[in-house]
């Protein structure tokens, strides 16, 4: 009776908005204490994050991104982007797709990149000529664009989690999150076409324009992903750099933002997010460990294999439910479900880097999934629309997002390809 009174209290405390790590750590020592294990197992997890050699870098990728939202970086990328693409036919919805997934990959909230390059992109589309539903579906999608790239918070995350290497995930996304872009820049090229949207006539004095006016913040990415891989330092080391770097640019060179007045509010602002991070990792290993300990993945697994006997069919059933869980916010899907599916998969011979992945699209997706994704709700918010505009106008991105899935599920190399050749795998 007292454990039904107490779950109840943590539900109610839930419906009411508490804090999900609170959550997470009652129904953990709620479940430690029923079995008989000392509570203080959930204080031990806690401790032994300190133990896990890439958690630095998430508060230091994490400052970088909002070090780069917070000045005038989104601008100088999308000049630069749109001097090169700018003449194509549907050059400008490209250089949005571009320019948002490059930030979205370095800041790794799709909230911040609504908000932070709406206001640009958007009106921008617009004025070329696209037609309004397309421009609204455009960026709410590519709100969430990003999440398979280096340096992206979602992938270290899940990293940390699945103890998975961090250097062989960041390699793994790069070809799925390629394809991603490619196959929405080519609707956006056909939209460009029909709608006779105006171009904008090449010039290598624009690119040269754009090229200096970017300058400083275009190596960034060589930076990340060409120092990890070419040897020169590792993931967390890559963090420290990149952290170092666009204080340097943004703050010294550009003189974007003001060293004693905009860093300690970027820091204190993007270090929220960390804490709430780090605090629901810690709980949620205490509850891992107790689901381990009673063998509940095991017991899921058996259960599971009476009626699915096939990897594939899995891998879909797998994906109809993480795509029906975008009520859960990104991290929280993470550091709650990994846990528990990874053992399930890995007896149905899924590759770990592989589901890491295809979990990682799946959440991408739910980003933009009626009636309840955060893109929908931001987008009607930054746009001034009606969530039934914003419904239909997402609706054939939708349907080329879940065909990306499909072919990333079906076919493993896309993730896996690229790892094996680089000799990561």
């Amino acid at each position: 009776m007292e454990l039904i009174l107490i779950g109840a209290i943590l539900l109610i405390l839930s419906l009411a908005g508490a804090p999900l790590f609170t959550i997470i750590a009652g129904i953990a020592l709620l479940a430690f204490n029923a079995a008989g294990i000392d509570i203080a197992a959930l204080i031990v997890e806690l401790s032994r994050l300190a133990d896990f050699p890439s958690l630095i870098a998430i508060p230091l990728f994490t400052f970088a991104g909002h070090i780069l939202a917070e000045s005038k970086a989104p601008a100088r990328l999308m000049n630069f982007v749109q001097a090169l693409f700018g003449w194509m036919p549907g050059g400008m919805a490209v250089v949005a797709l571009c320019t948002a997934a490059l930030f979205t990959a370095f800041t790794g909230a799709s909230g911040v990149t609504i908000i932070a390059l709406g206001g640009l992109l958007y009106p921008s589309l617009l004025k070329h000529g696209y037609p309004e539903k397309f421009s609204l579906g455009l960026m709410t999608t590519s709100g969430s664009l990003g999440l398979l790239f280096p340096p992206s918070l979602p992938i270290i995350l899940y990293a940390l989690v699945a103890k998975v290497n961090l250097d062989t995930l960041f390699l793994a996304g790069l070809v799925p999150g390629i394809l991603l872009l490619l196959v929405l820049s080519a609707y956006s090229i056909r939209v460009g076409i029909a709608a006779k949207v105006e171009r904008i006539p090449f010039s290598f004095g624009n690119v040269w324009r754009g090229l200096k006016e970017a300058a400083w913040e275009l190596p960034l990415p060589v930076l990340v992903i060409g120092g990890i891989y070419g040897g020169a330092f590792t993931a967390t080391e890559a963090a420290a750099v990149t952290a170092i770097y666009a204080v340097v640019v943004e703050v010294f060179i550009r003189k974007d933002l003001t060293l004693f007045r905009d860093v300690p509010r970027v820091i204190r602002e993007s270090m929220m997010l960390v804490g709430a991070i780090l605090i629901m990792l810690g709980a949620s290993m205490g509850l891992t460990n107790y689901l381990i300990d009673q063998e509940i993945p095991g017991k899921l697994f058996a259960l599971m294999n009476e009626y699915v006997n096939n990897k594939y069919a899995f891998l879909l059933i797998l994906n109809a439910i993480l795509l029906g869980i975008t009520m859960i916010e990104i991290y929280s899907a993470i550091i709650i479900i990994v846990p528990i599916i990874i053992p399930i998969a890995t007896n149905y011979g899924v590759d770990p880097v592989h589901l890491g992945i295809m979990f990682l699209m799946n959440l991408e997706i739910g980003y933009v999934i009626p009636p309840l994704a955060l893109n929908i709700f931001l987008a009607s918010s930054r746009f001034k629309k009606t969530l039934p505009q914003i419904y239909v106008a997402v609706l054939p991105f939708l349907a080329l997002l879940l065909a990306v899935l499909a072919l990333i599920t079906c076919f493993p190399d896309l993730s896996i390809w690229l790892t094996t050749v680089v000799g990561k795998h």
